[in-house]
């Protein structure tokens, strides 16, 4: 767990660097991320203890000792087995109470966090929410990040939209810490607003005023964002922060309005092609030889190519309007896939862990190695496994490649049969793998071939 804080905060740096956070607030950060790594920690601290404790049992001839005295190896995980199942439950009621509320307030500490300084807020390549504006820089340089290349800049106003856009080469951060006024300085760029008549029928030709300047300074109030309430708590729309029951109701809610989208755009395109109208003027003795060029022929040349091109303007843009659409689809599908994986998370958690159990206790037990060294090895192994496989599962369930139930349960279902295949080896008395079942056959097979001789009574 210590080791996984500790790549938490290496992270997350960059947001605790630099913004004079007291000790209390940090702390704070790392405790509500600390439960968000639980799903991470505990299977593989189960695996490795596992190993690790049956494996000492085993080097130390401790099974020896119990077998002569009539103890069996199920006898001797009994008491572990139930304390397995308790974790298991404990871990599912963590998953589904403790890390949705942590998630809750870990999202809400950062997003308060990053308003402390709206310098350290900006973020290449997007648009950034500051005071009064909506900025967006293609690279930072300089110390902070000061210097900024390609600025494209939304102004609010009391209206709803963006009617005022400012474009400039360059632009550089001014401030100092005694002041709460920001400078913005803006080079070589343009000034777009856009009119808004009050004839409506006006407002279709878009009508803007441009301006160009050569330096340009916006000052930006941040008294608003240096009294940052820390503990406010405003956001609440991810599928981590949802338990069981606030999953199942969302996924609800998603799904209905996934279908009511397809429905409608089906429905949508199917007018839009007005093939009702054309199926009414069609006689149900006309075939398409009898209709096939007949409506072209009835216009001149030019009119014809008018019509024609019309037909195709109309198609590249149904076109557009489904790729669009498609988009729009796939993005509603890709947030109902999560919502389903962070449900199955959930109960996965447990069940991990009883089966991981199963796997690490018996290959201790056959392995016959304690301590940090082989065990530590084997569990690492096994584990990078199991999680790599979930990792590459859930990334092709969230875009719709397979269903986010297997793909949940994938590492899981994988680890069942080897934990069942290692707990009947171990309490068989047998090795890892039965290799004479393998070399017997070839050895009969090459003894018939004379390839080997056969013993000899002196032998």
């Amino acid at each position: 767990m210590f080791i996984f804080v500790l790549q938490t905060i290496w992270l997350y740096i960059g947001e605790l660097a630099g913004k004079d956070l007291d000790v209390e607030v940090i702390l704070k950060f790392l405790l509500y991320f600390s439960p968000k790594l639980v799903p991470l920690v505990l299977p593989l601290t189960i695996l490795l203890t596992s190993i690790m404790t049956f494996g000492n049992f085993a080097e130390n001839y401790e099974f020896a000792a119990m077998k002569s005295s009539g103890i069996s190896l199920q006898r001797a995980m009994r008491s572990l087995t139930v304390f397995i199942l308790l974790v298991s439950f404990t871990a599912f009621f963590f998953a589904n109470n403790v890390i949705p509320a942590a998630e809750y307030k870990s999202i809400n500490l950062r997003k308060n966090i990053a308003k402390l300084k709206p310098a350290m807020a900006i973020t290449e390549g997007v648009f950034n929410d500051i005071g009064t504006i909506n900025i967006k820089v293609a690279e930072k340089s300089g110390d902070n990040g000061k210097y900024l290349d390609d600025v494209i800049i939304h102004k609010k106003g009391n209206k709803r939209g963006n009617y005022t856009v400012i474009k400039a080469e360059k632009g550089e951060l001014l401030g100092s810490t005694n002041s709460e006024i920001l400078s913005l300085i803006l080079e070589n760029g343009n000034y777009y607003d856009e009119i808004q008549p009050s004839d409506y029928s006006k407002r279709r030709d878009k009508p803007f005023a441009k301006s160009y300047f050569k330096e340009y300074t916006i000052n930006l109030d941040l008294s608003d964002f240096n009294d940052v309430d820390l503990d406010e708590e405003s956001y609440s729309n991810t599928q981590g922060m949802l338990n069981i029951a606030e999953l199942q109701e969302s996924i609800d809610s998603f799904s209905n309005s996934y279908n009511l989208k397809r429905e409608s755009f089906a429905k949508n395109m199917y007018n839009r092609t007005d093939f009702r109208s054309i199926e009414s003027n069609l006689e149900p003795s006309d075939t398409i030889k009898a209709v096939k060029n007949t409506v072209l022929e009835n216009y001149n040349t030019y009119d014809a190519q008018q019509i024609v091109n019309l037909a195709l303007g109309s198609v590249n843009g149904s076109l557009s309007h489904i790729n669009i659409k498609k988009a729009e689809l796939k993005n509603s599908n890709k947030q109902l896939n999560k919502f389903e994986i962070a449900m199955h998370e959930k109960y996965v958690l447990g069940v991990a862990c009883i089966i991981l159990f199963f796997v690490g206790a018996p290959l201790g037990a056959i392995i016959r190695k304690g301590g940090m060294g082989l065990p530590m090895v084997v569990a690492i192994l096994l584990f990078l496994t199991y999680h790599f496989i979930g990792i590459f599962a859930k990334n092709s369930a969230e875009d719709g490649s397979i269903s986010p139930f297997w793909a949940t349960w994938l590492s899981t279902l994988i680890m069942l049969p080897l934990g069942v295949y290692l707990t009947y080896r171990a309490t068989t008395d047998q090795g890892l793998f039965a290799f004479d079942n393998i070399i017997e056959p070839i050895r009969k097979l090459l003894k018939k071939a004379g390839l080997i001789k056969a013993k000899s009574k002196i032998d």
